[in-house]
């Protein structure tokens, strides 16, 4: 033991279970002092990401305080924060989890750096992802930019045993002073919509494993055949959890393979959406242009445009086109989207309005609490075309045959949209208590007409698409011989803007 402590900086790898850092704290005998950080970085969230952030790092300090410690909140930028505490604290370095979006990469390194340069630790661990993005090479010593073969790579490599949590944490002769977690208003920009949004948040490492069980003990075995039908309860919905790291993705992925080894039908589906999201987050590490630009760079000529009335409409769920509108409702109300509802959103913003995709992509970072950077940017680009293993330009998801395929007698629909019901139920009610009252809007009043005729919008977006240059519409191939796309990895990838998880 050393008289020494350690700071435990946390971000999004909010728990005790299976914690490669926290174990690694532990191990060395020393004083810890968990910190969380409000950085620009974090501040720079969108509303509903920031104010679900917040309920997790109370859950985590209440985790904290039963291992007889606290969790010290600061604000300001990492680098800074850090070094004020370790002269306050007389600390001999930081430890932390790695985050592989860009804004963190930068930050992260800047602080490594400078703490290794004045001779302290700066350690950084494993546990965001499955595999590091380092580890997961082709034959020939590059990424992957195909999911099908990244999925090949990794289904049968050991994940390494998930870490039991701490039996407890030494705390430090004398704590640093911490800021109040009410005094940052993480949930001052979801305004009245918080309190309709918190009555569908699962929040904590607790309710993260009882989400896990439950969906292993009820819907795993139909996975598969279900996951696609929005009314139905199907998939997991641990999307939340991951986000803010309240569950490890190797303790999912632990717990499918024992559900896939014992017969359960749906299981390697699961595992499969699990390593979708490693595959995300392995192209941004290597690929960090698909945060913000096309990752096809020839993509920059298509003529979306950035913004319009019609994309108004779209954020505010009043298309007139159902099924659209439905899970953009969804969304305002319960903070997340179905994932086979994201693809239609998504397509008929790009395609049927032309509108570009990272209008729908800063949107949805701005209302969903299972936002995740990766996810978003790689499910975003992979309807319009223009990211990774992208769907064929002349894809183009009809609204209407998609709900009568997932939605037939109308129930998720009818859930979400009050216009269509002369008794609606109390979700659908809810839509107009959680969006700003500027927007005017009336249950009572009529269903608007469509946007666009979905006939005349996918022709319109067959033309564009067609007129790009270097795209053989026969074909479907770009300048080079690059196929765009396909349904190559059997919907096991192609699936999600937004980040959702299973």
């Amino acid at each position: 033991m050393t008289d020494a402590p350690l700071i435990l900086w946390f971000r999004r790898d909010l728990r005790l279970a299976d914690h490669p850092m926290l174990t690694a704290a532990v191990a060395t005998g020393r004083s810890l002092i968990p910190v969380f950080i409000l950085d620009p970085e974090t501040e720079a969230t969108g509303a509903a990401a920031r104010w679900r952030l917040g309920l997790s790092v109370d859950d985590f300090a209440q985790r904290i305080a039963g291992l007889g410690s606290r969790l010290v909140l600061r604000r300001g930028p990492a680098g800074d924060v850090l070094d004020r505490l370790i002269a306050e604290t007389g600390a001999a370095g930081v430890m932390w989890s790695r985050l592989y979006d860009p804004a963190s990469r930068a930050r992260d390194g800047a602080v490594k750096a400078a703490l290794k340069a004045r001779g302290l630790i700066a350690e950084s661990h494993p546990g965001h992802v499955l595999f590091e993005p380092w580890t997961v090479e082709t034959g020939q010593g590059g990424f992957y930019r195909v999911y099908t073969p990244f999925w090949k790579a990794v289904k049968d490599r050991a994940a390494g045993a998930a870490l039991p949590p701490p039996a407890a944490l030494r705390p430090p002769t004398a704590w640093p002073a911490s800021d109040r977690l009410q005094d940052w208003h993480l949930g001052r920009d979801m305004h009245r919509g918080a309190a309709v949004v918190a009555q569908h948040q699962a929040v904590g490492e607790v309710a993260a494993r009882a989400r896990l069980d439950r969906f292993l003990a009820q819907s795993v075995g139909d996975y598969r055949e279900a996951r696609d039908f929005p009314a139905r309860e199907a998939t997991s919905r641990l999307s939340e959890n991951l986000t803010y790291g309240e569950i490890s993705p190797r303790l999912i992925w632990h717990a499918g393979m024992r559900a896939h080894h014992e017969g359960a039908a749906g299981a390697e589906h699961f595992l499969k959406e699990l390593v979708w999201r490693d595959f995300a987050w392995h192209l941004m590490y290597h690929t960090p242009h698909i945060a913000t630009a096309n990752w096809r760079e020839d993509w920059s000529r298509f003529p979306w445009r950035d913004d319009n009335p019609d994309a108004e409409r779209w954020r505010r769920g009043m298309t007139g086109e159902p099924f659209v509108d439905a899970a953009l409702r969804e969304m305002y109300v319960t903070g997340t989207m179905h994932n086979r509802a994201r693809m239609i959103v998504a397509s008929y913003l790009t395609k049927h309005l032309l509108t570009h995709w990272k209008v729908g992509l800063d949107w949805f970072a701005q209302c969903l609490t299972d936002w995740d950077p990766a996810s978003n940017a790689m499910g975003w680009q992979w309807v319009a075309g223009s990211g990774p293993d992208a769907a064929p330009y002349f894809r183009i998801f009809n609204p209407a045959s998609q709900a009568e395929k997932f939605d037939p007698d109308g129930q998720y629909r009818r859930r979400y949209i009050a216009e269509m019901s002369r008794t609606p139920g109390p979700e659908a009610l809810a839509y107009f208590d959680a969006v700003p009252i500027s927007w005017g809007l009336d249950p009572a009043a009529r269903y608007p007409r469509p946007v666009v005729d979905l006939a005349q919008g996918r022709a319109r977006a067959l033309a564009a698409y067609a007129r790009r240059d270097g795209v053989d519409t026969a074909g479907g191939k770009m300048t080079g011989g690059e196929v765009t796309g396909g349904d190559t990895i059997g919907g096991a990838g192609h699936r999600k803007p937004g980040h959702r998880k299973a």
